[in-house]
């Protein structure tokens, strides 16, 4: 049986609104964060026929656990069953974590031509070795048939990349959606966008 794969990226975070980088460093989702992981619950909840069949894996970053938890709850899965997963972990981005995203433009201004410059950053982790966890976690035969996974923006776009064989230009091709995920079955990605309704709250 082929795996059937929710994948999504972590709402909003406090440094995604004050364009500083993250990598391994976390910093917590913002309110619109919080109802971007609630409208991606809600519509997930709608998507799943049997919710008993499905296991939510998440990076250990405190941002995507954090995302998990209200996915989970919404979906009607005990977020303790949540399964942290290193190999989801964002790139480690070295010397440019938690710096201001503008601030390293201004100094090396030919970085906004390049797709992947993030991977430019003093001792950050290779495209490779990101690359050779996400193969790692496709080939474990121990993960779920359906999984439900949270991630982060660039580990995600390396994960689709690798699920479908793009290239590496390709892989940084792709946009890091906050408002819409993945379902990546059969060989083929689609992109299910799930915008905020003005009604949406989080429940108490």
């Amino acid at each position: 049986m082929s795996k059937s794969i929710f994948l999504l990226r972590h709402g909003q975070t406090v440094f995604n609104a004050q364009q500083r980088l993250q990598g391994h460093c976390n910093s917590d989702l913002t309110d619109l964060g919080q109802q971007q992981a609630l409208a991606i619950g809600l519509s997930l909840k709608n998507k799943l026929a049997n919710k008993r069949q499905w296991t939510i894996y998440s990076s250990p970053l405190g941002r995507a656990i954090q995302t998990a938890e209200i996915v989970a709850n919404q979906i009607g899965i005990d977020p303790s069953q949540i399964v942290k997963d290193v190999r989801l972990q964002e790139f480690c981005l070295g010397d440019w974590e938690q710096t201001y995203i503008p601030d390293i433009k201004e100094k090396q201004p030919r970085l906004c031509d390049q797709r992947d410059w993030y991977l430019m950053a003093p001792n950050a982790e290779s495209y490779y070795a990101v690359k050779d966890r996400i193969e790692d976690f496709l080939a474990d035969i121990s993960v779920s048939d359906n999984a439900i996974i949270i991630s982060h923006g660039l580990t995600g776009a390396v994960f689709r990349g690798v699920y479908v064989g793009m290239t590496y230009n390709e892989v940084f091709s792709q946009d890091l959606p906050q408002n819409a995920y993945f379902l990546l079955a059969n060989d083929k990605i689609s992109r299910i966008q799930c915008d905020i309704e003005p009604a949406v709250t989080l429940a108490v």
